[in-house]
């Protein structure tokens, strides 16, 4: 069965405004992460639809693995849980975890971009504990593009016909992969554990 322009519309909508509630529960799940196994103690954790998440720690110990893990963790999480579930999902949940994988790379890039033009929120954060603007905008900039590579083919409005089908999933991964080595070795040279 195909869907109406107005179906599509409606299932846009939907799908985005999930997309950004998943997104953020599991962007502040990477600084929860962070923060217990640090020793840190989580005093609040902000969730709401019409807000910017927050995760607050008090004390925190080691406060930039906390940061960066919120952005790689968001990010990185559902690129691993759709290249695992995918084979065995139904095609509708497989799309639905493809489109979300793509949706947090591309927002968890895009916010760490911000560092070059309006650093708030992690990126004032990490700027503040000594992270290079190359840095967090690189790693940025690496999973925003693998945002944009995990949509490839999804359908013509997201572009990139020269790619062969599987040569999205190896690019992805790839970035993915550079952004935890590049990020994993600014944390440990510029933090000690």
């Amino acid at each position: 069965m195909q869907l109406s322009r107005w179906q599509k519309a409606v299932l846009g909508l939907v799908v985005a405004a999930w997309s950004w509630l998943m997104m953020q529960a599991v962007h502040e799940c990477g600084h929860m992460l962070a923060a217990m196994l640090s020793g840190g103690r989580i005093a609040k954790v902000v969730l709401h639809p019409l807000a910017i998440s927050r995760t607050d720690v008090d004390p925190n110990p080691h406060p930039h693995p906390v940061v960066w893990c919120g952005p790689l963790l968001g990010a990185l999480a559902p690129l691993a849980a759709w290249s695992v579930l995918r084979p065995r999902a139904p095609v509708a949940v497989g799309w639905l975890l493809r489109v979300f994988a793509g949706f947090c790379l591309v927002a968890n890039g895009g916010y760490l971009m911000t560092a070059l033009w309006d650093p708030a929120g992690d990126t004032a954060d990490l700027l503040r504990l000594g992270s290079p603007v190359a840095v967090i905008a690189g790693v940025g900039f690496a999973l925003f593009a693998g945002g944009f590579i995990v949509w490839h083919g999804l359908g013509s409005s997201f572009g990139l016909r020269a790619l062969p089908a599987d040569a999205g999933d190896r690019l992805a991964w790839m970035l993915a992969i550079t952004t935890v080595v590049v990020g994993g070795l600014e944390v440990m040279f510029s933090t000690r554990l």
